[in-house]
């Protein structure tokens, strides 16, 4: 019996509504900025305080023009209706190889946290809270599913890739694509009940599936009681892990006295001759502060090896010990490995920021191993790219 299943009613784009998904932004001036460009994005449902007519209102004021936005979308044929389907994706791009996919409904239930709780499902990050609430009440108010959390299986993964390969190869023209802000092509086709939908279900869910995106998602079917989340569960072949940097807009005390703290702390800061780039690997980190970068060597334990990893000790000694911010604090922005280097340390030389954090992202091997040991990664430590597209593939949920 698999855990990964059919969508029950599926609303399927017929083109214009794909959208980044709502957390892959360091600029909340971006969403509006895209929504603006693009109404029929789903961006606007996602995020719809960020909506230029709705500014200036919180999201949960917002919720009725989430369901008016999608409802408008259904009625004007941005979506058609589809029953008991999975759906084929298939991503690519100019010098890539391709990523492939399936959109799926995923059983809640098997979603496991620590090591003495059974399920196929690995959720591997810390999360913040009030993102989980907001999940939980725009699928309460919309009734459906617009993002989906990308699962990585890490059991039959080689075969799945295999098969989605072949299958999108069989296929045909796709029944839609769309192209995302980094100029990869996304198309989908849909796969109706039968043999080769049952086979495909039955790899997708033949082994332990790891959360590579969408902690908050998932986290979000759990609180809100759903039986099911949507999902698209991929392949290790078919991603990549990029950096996960940290801006922090004000510092609470003078570059000098945070360089001297981290030294007490027993990190090696030496400084950077020229421009700050991501470490080439890790074990060091690399800062810029006003009008000079730092490269620093943080102090491992002898602890855990999860908290060895860089984002643990820039999170721990840095962020916390040496500046007295929690991981939630507004002074703090994740950002991506889709912005790059030189878009953090522009942001400290501009003045809109006082400290770029720059880290080496981790390998998709420790990413796996880490979690199939069940234990959770740092928050927003992992960026994996191409990332699933939002609102091309939306769950209607049973009422």
């Amino acid at each position: 019996m698999t855990v990964v299943h059919p969508i029950s009613r599926a609303w399927v784009t017929t083109g214009g509504t794909g959208a980044q998904n709502y957390d892959e932004f360091a600029d909340d001036a971006e969403i509006t900025a895209i929504i603006e460009a693009n109404p029929h994005s789903a961006l606007g449902i996602e995020m719809p305080h960020r909506a230029p007519q709705s500014l200036g209102r919180s999201f949960l004021d917002a919720l009725p023009d989430a369901v008016a936005r999608l409802a408008e979308a259904k009625a004007d044929g941005s979506y058609t209706p589809a029953e008991q389907v999975v759906v084929l994706y298939r991503i690519t791009a100019p010098g890539e190889e391709p990523a492939y996919g399936l959109f799926a409904m995923v059983d809640t239930d098997q979603i496991s946290t620590r090591a003495d709780e059974p399920g196929l499902v690995i959720r591997n990050e810390d999360v913040f809270i009030a993102k989980v609430r907001e999940r939980v009440a725009l699928a309460e108010a919309l009734g459906h599913l617009l993002s989906p959390v990308l699962l990585l299986q890490t059991g039959r993964g080689d075969e799945l890739h295999a098969a989605l390969a072949s299958a999108t190869e069989m296929s045909g023209a796709p029944a839609a694509t769309d192209t995302d802000q980094a100029g990869r092509t996304h198309a989908i086709w849909l796969l109706g009940p039968g043999p080769e939908q049952a086979a495909l279900t039955a790899l997708a869910g033949g082994g332990e599936l790891v959360v590579a995106d969408g902690n908050h998602r998932s986290l979000a079917a759990q609180t809100g009681g759903l039986s099911r989340f949507l999902a698209v569960v991929t392949t290790p072949a078919s991603v990549a892990i990029q950096p996960y940097n940290r801006l922090v807009s004000e510092l609470t005390t003078t570059p000098a006295e945070l360089l001297d703290r981290l030294r007490a702390a027993g990190a090696e800061v030496e400084p950077i001759d020229g421009p700050v780039e991501v470490p080439q690997g890790g074990g060091t980190v690399h800062l810029r502060l006003d009008g000079q970068g730092y490269a620093v060597r943080l102090p491992a334990t002898a602890s855990a090896r999860l908290e060895n990893l860089d984002h643990a000790l820039v999170e721990r000694l840095l962020l916390r010990d040496a500046l007295g911010l929690d991981p939630g604090d507004k002074r703090i922005t994740y950002v991506g490995g889709d912005y790059p280097a030189s878009w953090l340390t522009g942001e400290v030389d501009a003045g809109r920021a006082e400290l770029a954090i720059l880290i080496a992202p981790v390998t998709v091997a420790d990413f796996v191993a880490v979690n199939l040991a069940r234990e959770k990664m740092p928050r927003k430590s992992t960026w994996f790219t191409p990332k699933a597209r939002g609102g091309l593939v939306v769950a209607e949920l049973p009422r």
